[in-house]
């Protein structure tokens, strides 16, 4: 007992000291519920500021804004010339930066984006490889962007051909004697995100049902038949592993892979939701950390990650989709829990990007504004964007592909043309 005890007290010490190592103390002031209540415009000032006496983004901080997204894009496009001429991929490579433009052509409509975002997916397109089918990391992002651009482009025989290309890598992904995973990075999840943002930005029917459903079916009978060979088919229907590890994060685990399938255009039948994914979720949520933090995996004890891809900002994703689905409070409960812990620990050492970094936690501050309405998701979203404002002042790590959209430049302005639009912001290669 007192070794057990000894043990626990090493793990929760050493994980403070870690905490400390991993983020930084977060000098914003929170929101001020009574000046958000005041009728007094003159007491806005400064208290709630970047927020007006409405609860909207004041002009000053969009003004404030757009300067420095203009700032990033020219920093961004000089490094770029130096970026892998063969990273194609969405998550470091060149559909990361034609999702950036489509974004920003999104939130701007001016045509110069939208050719930018052609621009650099065509350069991806040339660069396909065939190894992996994800839309992050796989020939699927290049391929679903590009249909995505050539459409908004009215170019259909180009748009076509990119769909032609994408179905068929349901082949490999379908297989059954593939080596294909199932979480969203590299696997299964990743392919059908690529097939719903198709549905989502063309049209529900520019891939038909059937291929959705066979691709769903495909990653749920990997879980079940997963969880009936670690003895947990009871406790937790659907379990997946990557690498030998039961991951629980976004990027390799659970939660990316639920979320998934718990999206509408997923078409789960509502007695798979309830009888498989609900009890997988409520299994993951019994492993929250006391602080409401998630570990990495299911094995894991430490509580120390608090990143989109392991940890509370890519679990919440998974907890308000829960709640969208069953309509159970326990979940937005679970979901405030996690941006408890993302307001204090989520200013990241790592840097600003989406997968480990400053923009991804923000994204997360975002889905609960969304999922609430409540302002002070949405102030706390403004001020982790204020952090990355002052980019690369803060002394974080630079990542090895600096300019990239899930490590680097690229995923802060991607999070900064969000925030000042906030009702349709959309985590990029995740939410649709």
């Amino acid at each position: 007992m007192g070794e057990s005890m000894s043990k626990r007290l090493k793990l929760v010490t050493g994980s403070e000291a870690e905490m400390e190592d991993r983020s930084f103390i977060n000098p914003f002031p929170d929101w001020d519920q009574s000046l958000s209540v005041s009728s007094d415009p003159a007491e806005h000032s400064g208290g709630n500021e970047p927020l007006d006496a409405d609860g909207k983004i004041s002009d000053a901080f969009q003004k404030k804004v757009q300067s420095k997204i203009t700032d990033l894009l020219q920093q961004m496009e000089e490094g770029l010339k130096t970026a892998d001429p063969h990273d194609f991929s969405t998550y470091t490579g060149w559909t990361g930066i034609a999702l950036l433009y489509l974004q920003l052509y999104r939130v701007t409509q001016e045509a110069s984006h939208l050719q930018r975002a052609l621009d650099y997916v065509k350069r991806a397109l040339r660069n396909l490889n065939g190894r992996r089918v994800s839309f992050l990391c796989g020939d699927a992002g290049p391929l679903a962007v590009g249909a995505v651009v050539h459409h908004h482009l009215k170019n259909q025989t180009e748009s076509q051909e990119c769909l032609t290309k994408l179905l068929q890598l349901q082949r490999s992904v379908l297989s059954p004697d593939s080596d294909v995973p199932d979480e969203l990075l590299y696997g299964r999840a990743g392919y059908l995100f690529a097939l719903l943002y198709v549905n989502a930005e063309i049209g529900p029917d520019a891939v038909d049902n059937n291929t959705i459903i066979k691709v769903v079916t495909a990653v749920l009978e990997s879980g079940k038949n997963l969880s009936k060979e670690e003895k947990k088919a009871e406790r937790c229907p659907l379990l997946y592993e990557w690498h030998k590890k039961q991951y629980v994060g976004a990027a390799h685990g659970l939660a990316g892979i639920y979320y998934m399938l718990m999206q509408p255009s997923a078409k789960v039948s509502q007695d798979t939701l309830n009888e498989l994914l609900r009890p997988s979720v409520d299994y993951v949520r019994h492993k929250k950390f006391r602080s409401g933090n998630y570990p990495s995996s299911l094995s894991n004890e430490t509580d120390r990650l608090v990143h989109w891809c392991h940890g509370a900002p890519g679990v919440l994703h998974m907890l308000i989709m829960t709640h969208k689905v069953f309509r159970d409070e326990k979940y937005l409960r679970d979901a405030a829990e996690c941006g408890e812990v993302i307001w204090q620990r989520g200013l990241l050492r790592k840097g600003y990007g989406l997968c480990h970094g400053t923009a991804g936690n923000g994204y997360a501050l975002l889905s609960l504004y969304h999922a609430t309405q409540d302002k002070k998701y949405l102030y706390r979203a403004c001020k982790f964007a204020e952090w990355c404002l002052d980019y690369g002042t803060h002394g974080c790590r630079i990542p090895d592909r600096p300019y990239s959209l899930f490590e680097g430049m690229a995923g802060a302005i991607h999070y900064l043309s969000d925030v000042i639009q906030p009702e349709g912001s959309r985590f990029p290669a995740f939410e649709l």
